[in-house]
């Protein structure tokens, strides 16, 4: 059998203002993150053998050999509409000094991948302020939201979430990132299981230079399933590549619920 060969995608470091309600985590953390493409036939954490970021005056985080979850925040996500993997690991000790980030790569075949972005302080900060000073306005606009039982259980295209966005407040140009799950927390819900999320990485990629810009609502592209509690949350960024982005915001979870399924009467 042919092995695939490991490639890399994109990668990131970059600041993360993690707003999630329920957390004893601090606001200001950083992560690192890089996605492959896909290896068809082999899972990607196969044909890896060690993940390292390295930064300035020594800096060095090593990914983790395992699944991510809530608990560790440090792992591999797979991703089963595109059948690829991403390995992530967040770390909850502040916002990155300015400088340049390597994330370096070996593979079990002895090869040795690397990829490099610096980063820009100066933006991240803005951007989080701007969040900051327009917060209880923009999570006020969420819509649905507050445990609200939706009128019928949507099919796909039929459910639109809406939210107000920072440019509309006077505050900067930025991108809009959507994800939904089953479950009715930040604790339920599953970064492994996704009901569905607006990939905009992939959209960029794809030519849609704008993808994510400014974008104050979605309609989500999948069937839901009846009496089911949902939340999703909307991560907001200074760009729509990962090698591009600077800051990552994590806004509160929505949540609503679906009705039971309506069945015609027989007889």
């Amino acid at each position: 059998m042919n092995v695939p060969e490991v490639r890399i995608f994109d990668i990131m470091a970059c600041d993360v203002y993690w707003d999630f309600d329920g957390t004893p985590l601090p606001r200001e953390q950083h992560k690192f993150l890089v996605s492959f493409h896909p290896t068809p036939g082999v899972p990607t954490p196969e044909l890896v053998e060690s993940i390292t970021a390295r930064g300035p005056d020594g800096y060095e985080v090593v990914f983790g050999d395992q699944r991510f979850t809530a608990a560790n925040t440090n792992g591999h996500i797979y991703d089963r509409t595109l059948d690829h993997y991403w390995y992530m690991v967040n770390l909850p000790t502040g916002f990155l000094p300015e400088g340049e980030y390597t994330i370096e790569v070996l593979c079990i075949d002895g090869r040795v991948l690397r990829k490099s972005r610096t980063h820009s302080a100066t933006t991240s900060r803005e951007l989080v302020e701007h969040y900051k000073n327009d917060r209880e306005r923009v999570l006020a606009s969420y819509s649905p939201s507050g445990g609200e039982v939706l009128d019928r259980v949507p099919v796909s295209g039929e459910l639109r979430c809406d939210w107000a966005t920072l440019d509309g407040f006077g505050g900067p140009d930025a991108y809009y990132i959507h994800r939904l799950a089953e479950g009715g927390s930040a604790k339920e819900f599953d970064t492994q299981n996704l009901t569905w999320w607006d990939n905009i990485f992939v959209q960029r990629l794809r030519g849609e230079e704008r993808a994510g810009l400014n974008r104050g609502g979605v309609d989500v592209h999948a069937d839901l399933r009846p009496e089911t509690t949902y939340s999703y949350f909307v991560e907001i960024t200074d760009a729509n590549a990962q090698s591009e982005t600077n800051i990552c915001v994590f806004q509160p979870h929505q949540v609503f619920r679906t009705p039971a399924r309506v069945t015609s009467a027989v007889g």
